[in-house]
């Protein structure tokens, strides 16, 4: 009998396996099946999936220019939001991309700019001054203060043209007249009398000779040299830029818990919520210094048998690989007294809290998240008892969306985990919904950790323009 091959399970191990061999519109598609079936789930799976996706995107793509590369990955991410709208880190990854192919572009047009150009060559380079590099004829005119300007028409030759020098005459100038263009430093009469060795602010040509900014454009025509600097490799630096994004989704969990002693103080009774790796890494490095005592809620229905194997076992990766090296220790193996309550008794326990520990599934724009059920629970019972409520988060979670519609944001799961259908007579008389996440508002926050350190709910706004581009907000057409 041949043998029996199995199949591995869907998830984000099979599908980055998937990415070696398979083709970029298989992989697109794989990806976006993945998604509406709910086989990849949460915030940091989607956002390892996508980040590996578009680098394949961007990596196999054959186009020349910046504008067409921003299209491509613009439409495949288009189709990534649209297959699970409420997995924002999808939408949140595709921005940092489109923003870090601009910034390349822009970066490359700037070292263009500067780059230097060999010297024209001209028949009046003695003539060629700084003072009058920046004007044209109708500007020095304009600019030139009045008894310069009379200076300049006395010493020019019979028979020029006067109308280089322009059409109107400027009115008088003193020392409190003002300029709407940038000028040389204009004096008073009696300054200049005051002061009559100081050299002429604009230098002028002698007489007879030929405005040195005319004669250098056009003996120079024809002369110029392009920029000696190579054109920048878009591609390759994108690429870099991506694999620096996969880096720092790798390490922003051992980045957050690095401040853990800042925030969790010896002796403290510490509430949380959820079996969330960032919370547990958290707490995990406090607990090597302090001792401290952990109150965990169990988030039931859809979380709560993930909180009571993380509580007693320890956790593992979201990709669901069972090897050693991706578990760590328990908080109890290393003296911490866990506590596991249901979510009904929050209310009642918030008075002996000293500080509420959250991990959101997305944090918005305006300064509030979007966390598992349960949460809002826990943020309105600890602003009644003024407990202040901390929330850990990557910057990838950090979306520039703003919650104008709470309903389309919050996602319901299956009912049958809060009643059974074998308890007919109830099921049959009650509507019952099983919220996944619950909206809290920034209100109920009081400081938000992220790898690049604390910020109040105030300050996310110049997080978010920190890392997308106005352009990149809206995705969807």
């Amino acid at each position: 009998m041949p043998a029996a091959v199995m199949s591995a399970q869907p998830g984000l191990s099979s599908f980055l396996k998937s990415l070696k061999h398979a083709d970029v519109e298989t992989s697109i598609e794989h990806f976006i099946s993945l998604l509406k079936r709910r086989q990849i789930r949460n915030s940091r799976p989607c956002a390892i999936a996508t980040t590996q996706l578009l680098l394949r995107v961007v990596a196999t793509s054959r186009v020349r220019d910046a504008g067409s590369l921003i299209e491509r990955v613009r439409k495949v991410g288009q189709r990534l939001i649209a297959a699970q709208p409420r997995e924002m880190a999808v939408g949140n990854i595709v921005r940092r991309v489109l923003g870090l192919i601009r910034e390349v572009v822009e970066e490359g047009a700037d070292s263009d700019a500067g780059a230097p150009t060999s010297p024209q060559p001209g028949h009046n380079d003695s003539f060629q001054r700084p003072g009058l590099s920046g004007f044209s004829n109708l500007s020095q005119a304009n600019s030139l203060p009045h008894h310069m300007q009379v200076a300049s028409r006395d010493a020019s030759p019979a028979g020029s043209d006067s109308s280089s020098m322009g059409h109107a005459r400027p009115p008088l100038l003193s020392s409190h007249t003002s300029y709407a263009t940038p000028g040389p430093h204009v004096t008073s009469l009696f300054g200049l009398l005051s002061h009559p060795d100081e050299a002429s602010p604009v230098p002028t040509p002698p007489p007879g000779s030929q405005s040195p900014v005319h004669k250098s454009a056009s003996s120079t025509r024809g002369f110029a040299t392009p920029p000696t600097e190579p054109k920048v490799d878009i591609k390759a630096e994108v690429i870099d830029g991506i694999k620096e994004l996969l880096d720092e989704l790798e390490v922003v969990d051992d980045q957050i818990a690095a401040s853990a002693l800042e925030h969790i103080h010896a002796n403290e009774i510490i509430l949380t919520h959820t079996s969330s790796t960032t919370v547990q890494k958290f707490l995990i490095n406090a607990a090597r210094k302090r001792k401290f005592t952990v109150v965990h809620a169990e988030a039931f229905p859809n979380d709560h048998v993930d909180t009571h194997a993380t509580i007693m076992t320890g956790g593992k990766k979201d990709d669901d690989d069972d090897e050693p090296e991706d578990r760590w220790k328990p908080l109890t193996s290393m003296g911490i007294t866990v506590i596991v309550i249901p979510d009904s008794a929050v209310f009642a326990l918030m008075s002996r809290i000293n500080k509420v520990i959250l991990a959101p599934h997305t944090v918005l724009a305006n300064g509030g998240l979007i966390a598992a059920a349960g949460a809002l629970t826990i943020a309105q019972a600890a602003k009644v008892h003024q407990t202040p409520v901390v929330v850990v988060s990557g910057v990838y979670k950090l979306s520039p969306v703003y919650p104008f519609d709470m309903e389309e944001l919050v996602e319901y799961g299956d009912p049958g985990k809060v009643i059974g259908f074998d308890e007919g007579d109830v099921v049959e008389n009650v509507e019952v919904v099983n919220p996944i996440y619950d909206y809290v508002s920034a209100d109920l926050v009081d400081l938000y950790i992220t790898n690049l350190g604390g910020h109040a709910p105030s300050y996310l706004y110049r997080i978010v323009a920190d890392h997308y581009r106005v352009e990149d907000i809206v995705l969807t057409n």
